[in-house]
């Protein structure tokens, strides 16, 4: 079984010019084992056969990672996408994985002690309340398929240091999207700097990752109270 894992894994790793050794190898392995495990007892994916997490989950994730740099925030990382593929990657990045369900914390957890990544930090809480305790302290903060970019703008945007980036994770259709959030974007002090759009290989999947600079500090008011960015978008007419 692990065999066929690893020829998968290095074959579509090489597609997205990331090399990847024996011990990531290993890691990843264990790590679809607990997310399968663990999904029969809680519900962490729909995604549950090899070839699906391998592409959907781990490749997917791994794309991001031309774009890490620094201490990182994975906001409402789930079950840990794209946040513990980053941490497995570069053991010097130091990855925060936060996510508002405690189950799925504990689920990280056991992902953190079994596989040894001693460069995670899990974090119980939602974005609103942890992004008013700590505020533009990461060089990056990045998400996968959480919200809206209207959204998901004010739950990362006030995470980032200034001159930092917010990386969002997106499927194929944007565009209204980017149009909409616009205005969000620049109250909450991003620039949007490049949109990465591919194709997962071997695959018709398209994906979308859109970088925002961070140019001006966020104004204290934002993230507003729990619940609100998600009712309630930031837009001009307020």
């Amino acid at each position: 079984m692990i065999e066929s894992f690893e020829i998968k894994m290095k074959k579509l790793s090489e597609k997205i010019n990331i090399k990847i050794t024996e011990d990531q190898i290993q890691k990843y392995y264990q790590y679809m084992n607990l997310l399968i495990e663990w999904n029969e007892k809680i519900n962490l994916t729909a995604i549950t056969e090899e070839n699906d997490i391998i592409l959907k989950h781990f490749i997917d994730s791994m794309t991001a990672i031309k774009y890490i740099k620094g201490n990182v925030i994975d906001v409402g990382t789930g079950a840990g996408f794209p946040g513990v593929p980053i941490a497995i990657m570069d053991n010097n990045t130091r990855v925060t994985l936060l996510d508002s369900l405690n189950k799925r914390i504990n689920f990280l957890e056991e992902v953190k002690n079994k596989l040894n990544l001693q460069n995670i930090k899990n974090v119980h809480g939602r974005a609103e309340d942890f992004g008013k305790e700590i505020r533009e302290k990461y060089d990056i903060a990045v998400s996968r398929a959480v919200a809206n970019l209207t959204t998901l703008s004010e739950y990362l945007l006030p995470f980032v240091k200034l001159g930092g980036l917010a990386i969002c994770m997106k499927g194929p259709d944007i565009k209204q999207e980017l149009l909409d959030a616009e205005y969000a974007i620049k109250e909450l002090g991003g620039k949007v700097e490049k949109i990465d759009n591919f194709l997962l290989p071997d695959s018709d999947i398209t994906r979308n990752i859109i970088i925002i600079k961070k140019i001006k500090e966020t104004p204290k008011i934002y993230p507003r109270k729990s619940g609100t960015p998600l009712r309630n978008p930031l837009n001009k007419v307020q």
